[in-house]
């Protein structure tokens, strides 16, 4: 990992989402490399978080804002001058989607168009990553995973209000960063699409693996809504690598990668939640268990997969972490919280093992 030590010392990165899960353990891992990181984001949405249990705030410029807040993004954005903006901000959760469709839209669109509008008035930036989600795709419930030019889509309002993000980002792309004049404008913007995360220091709710350790800790049955539905499990270190690949390739100026990329593990770590379920009360213990919930509640896909042949072959990034591998670091992490351990160190801990592997 010497070269990607190299290729972030000292550089000026603006992140949007660092009190956020996948937001939090980016700005570690970035500061990490030797990246001066401005952080931009609400306050942390979980009681715990991972921003406060692994002291992100103390390794990063925090400042607290919302991205409908046009104005105070722009100065964030402008005075600090960064070469690298990371745009995770989001409403990031499905069910919280149907209860506020106006706000998810409204912070995953109009949110992303800021961002975007913000990039267009600092000279500095020479790289864009929008974060966005495997969700994008318009969902055909087929058994072939999806590849970056397959149609975009969504059922509910989280999965529209990300295709909606990626087309504004496309569009932005096409009206003011068209990557064929990169050596004009020098900014080349990306997508990134990932599949389902997990890694300590998740606590938000209606997701599987918060909601599990929760029930561990309350020591009761934990009700599952879909047990058969298939996602594409993966630990959170595995696309974050993938972010700051592609970031790196577009601080090289190189325009073929100006478009929009997958970030998925191996046909064979797309599990079942229930097979994520049985494994993780097991590997917990202390007679931990589950149950299905008769009541599946709103619609959410049955079955997802992502092709990220274009990153491996593009990037060179594929995953180092089985499904198996990636829920016993999880595990790992929460018994460690569990124990009342300084998370800190235990979370570049993991991020120094990641590192190792890849």
């Amino acid at each position: 990992m010497e070269d990607l030590v190299n290729a972030w010392a000292g550089r000026r990165v603006f992140l949007t989402g660092h009190t956020g899960f996948k937001g939090g353990w980016l700005a570690l891992w970035l500061t990490k490399l030797g990246a001066r990181v401005r952080g931009y984001a609400l306050d942390p949405s979980t009681e715990p978080s991972l921003f406060e249990t692994a002291k992100i705030g103390s390794t990063v410029e925090d400042i607290r804002g919302d991205l409908l807040d046009r104005p105070k993004l722009e100065s964030s954005i402008l005075d600090f001058a960064p070469e690298v903006v990371f745009h995770l901000a989001a409403q990031p959760l499905v069910r919280r989607s149907y209860a506020d469709p106006l706000q998810t839209y409204a912070t995953n669109v109009m949110g992303t168009a800021h961002v975007l509008e913000a990039v267009r008035k600092t000279p500095s930036v020479r790289a864009v990553v929008a974060v966005t989600t495997d969700k994008c795709y318009e969902n055909k419930e087929w058994i072939w995973p999806y590849r970056e030019t397959d149609p975009l889509g969504g059922h509910d309002p989280y999965s529209a209000s990300k295709a909606c993000a990626e087309i504004v980002c496309a569009s932005f792309r096409s009206s003011f960063f068209p990557a064929e004049q990169i050596d004009r404008h020098h900014v080349g913007l990306a997508t990134a699409r990932a599949g389902n995360v997990i890694g300590g220091g998740d606590w938000s709710p209606d997701r599987l693996v918060p909601d599990l350790i929760r029930g561990f800790l309350d020591g009761r049955p934990v009700s599952i809504r879909r047990p058969s539905a298939i996602r594409p499990w993966q630990h959170v270190l595995e696309p974050l690598h993938g972010y700051i690949q592609l970031a790196g390739k577009l601080l090289e100026q190189n325009a073929q990668f100006a478009s929009a990329f997958n970030f998925g593990p191996a046909d064979e770590d797309a599990w079942p939640v229930e097979r994520i379920a049985t494994t993780m009360a097991d590997s917990w213990g202390h007679g931990a268990t589950w149950s299905r919930d008769p009541d599946p509640g709103v619609h959410e896909a049955a079955s997802l997969r992502l092709d990220s042949s274009k990153a491996r072959a593009e990037l060179g990034w594929r995953p180092r972490l089985d499904t198996g591998a990636a829920l016993q670091w999880t595990m790992d992490w929460y018994r460690a919280w569990r124990d009342a351990q300084d998370m800190h160190p235990i979370t570049l801990a993991q991020i120094d093992h990641y590192e190792n592997l890849a």
